[in-house]
């Protein structure tokens, strides 16, 4: 019987880094704009970085820090590597810089009076944020979010590295194409090729549509 648990493992692993990332993503753009000089450029390089990074590496990384050695596990006494949140936080990891970037520059394009005239009636900088930035910045953030979707479902190296490959529960799409590859399944294989590519492909075909009309 064919196994589709590798789908809703994705699915579950992309929408829950998503909306990590559309938080997240949205707050550090904002708080990287209002930074200057030196510390900007810190703060843009450190969350740039796994975009050009091996996700290998940066799988590495987390388990330096979440392993049940790393820095946080060490200090817990607990860790999520090898479980279902650890194919969230390689996700979210990976990708992230997607959203921020595109969240950014969308943020720049900001008319900068109406910034201020909400700051002169009293506005605070989350209220701000909220209410006059991310409506005007909506079409860049949405392409974003749809490329940080898409690249979140195709998510391997980092995945492998911290959540391995345990069927239904941390085998994504990826994975079972991989090992399916290895293990000689070539209908498997293509199978889930054709899933990820057409659920891919559905996102970000939506994500630009509900972006074209918000523009």
């Amino acid at each position: 019987m064919f196994d589709v648990s590798p789908l809703w493992v994705s699915i579950r692993a992309a929408v829950f880094s998503t909306a990590i990332e559309f938080v997240a993503g949205l707050f550090c753009a904002h708080k990287a704009l209002r930074l200057e000089g030196r510390h900007a450029w810190v703060l843009d390089t450190v969350l740039t970085l796994p975009m050009v990074m091996p996700p290998t590496v940066t799988g590495f990384f987390l388990l330096v820090i979440f392993g049940r050695n790393g820095f946080i596990g060490r200090f817990t006494g607990t860790t999520i590597i090898f479980t279902w949140q650890a194919t969230v936080l390689a996700a979210a990891v990976v990708s992230f810089p997607l959203l921020y970037r595109s969240a950014k520059g969308a943020m720049k394009q900001v008319d900068q009076d109406h910034i201020w005239a909400a700051r002169t009636l009293g506005f605070s900088e989350t209220k701000i944020l909220w209410r006059i930035i991310v409506p005007e910045a909506w079409p860049g953030i949405v392409a974003g979010t749809a490329l940080a979707f898409a690249r979140s479902l195709g998510e391997f190296g980092a995945t492998m590295m911290v959540a391995g490959n345990i069927p239904g529960r941390t085998q994504t799409i990826p994975m079972a194409i991989y090992f399916a590859t290895v293990g000689g399944d070539m209908r498997t294989a293509w199978i889930w090729v054709v899933v990820i590519t057409v659920v891919s492909a559905c996102s970000l075909a939506l994500m630009a549509k509900f972006s074209k009309e918000d523009a």
